[in-house]
């Protein structure tokens, strides 16, 4: 008479459960630490949000919510952007800062619907650069402004739009 022997699992199988009951409990680890309150990414975010700089309808607004009324034009500051911009919703920018001590840069679009586009916080030891893309409603100015040493310093290009990009 044969005894029948109760199935096993193989290598694989045990495997993948004990891949999947390790990331059961990391999972859980995480999710109860984060309602704990221990992970609050998004208001370590927010934190330092400007809401009025970037509801800001006008450029003046705009400027006076970040405190740059009073920018000095800098050649220190080298602003590569297109002359003419095939589409508007994808305007490439490159920005580099040759001035000690940047702290922040901000791109702000003259004509757009909100002409504060991005403000990037550079930390101490950083090399000041800066290569995005940025949406344009029409052709305008793009003004590029940095803050060092509590001044702003400002540069400036023209860029043409052939196609929208704000909605347009």
């Amino acid at each position: 008479m044969r005894t029948q022997l109760p199935p096993t699992k193989s290598p694989v199988e045990k495997s993948s459960r004990r891949k999947f009951l390790r990331a059961l409990v990391l999972g859980g680890a995480y999710a109860a630490t984060f309602a704990a309150g221990w992970l609050r990414p998004i208001q370590l975010l927010a934190a330092e949000w400007n809401k009025a700089a970037f509801d800001a309808k006008v450029l003046a607004d705009a400027l006076k919510s970040i405190g740059a009324t009073s920018a000095t034009e800098s050649d220190q500051i080298l602003l590569k952007a297109p002359e003419i911009a095939e589409n508007g919703a994808i305007v490439p920018v490159e920005i580099t800062s040759r001035i000690p001590g940047t702290q922040s840069i901000y791109i702000v679009a003259d004509k757009n619907p909100q002409p504060l586009v991005a403000i990037f916080d550079i930390a101490a030891g950083l090399e000041p650069f800066i290569s995005t893309r940025i949406k344009m409603g029409e052709s305008s100015k793009v003004r590029v402004l940095v803050k060092a040493a509590g001044k702003f310093y400002v540069a400036t290009q023209e860029v043409k739009v052939t196609i929208g990009g704000c909605g347009g």
